[in-house]
């Protein structure tokens, strides 16, 4: 199970922080990613950790620079820092886990079996 966190509403320019807990096992093996759905555009890959620990993270163009994919062991929780948001940005945020992925299928949704329930980001210009 996974449980998204942190949204909210935010100035272009600022930062935001969002958290992924997941539960039910531990991160070891698990490919978890991070995705999101604009208003009346479908979801779109934004990052992915490929099997946690393997030190294998993928980035869409668009946030490549700004944002950030890491993870707490202890916790079991999984973040996302965004930095220099813009109002494009603004979306439902979704992370998703899976532990059959392969490599060239990291960024494909269908690829996901497990989703958490979206925490939305707005950005104001």
């Amino acid at each position: 199970q996974l449980q998204a966190s942190g949204g909210g509403l935010v100035q272009a320019g600022d930062s935001l922080s969002l958290s992924c807990a997941v539960s039910g096992r531990t991160l070891s093996g698990q490919t978890i990613a991070w995705f999101r759905q604009a208003p009346g555009k479908e979801r779109e890959f934004v990052a992915a950790s490929f099997r946690w620990n393997s030190g294998r993270t993928y980035y869409a163009d668009s946030v490549k620079g700004r944002f950030t994919i890491s993870g707490d062991n202890t916790k079991n929780t999984v973040y996302l820092r965004m930095n220099s948001l813009r109002p494009e940005d603004t979306a439902v945020y979704y992370c998703a886990a899976d532990t059959s992925i392969i490599l060239s299928a990291v960024r494909e949704r269908r690829s996901y079996k497990y989703w958490g329930q979206g925490t939305l980001v707005t950005v104001s210009s």
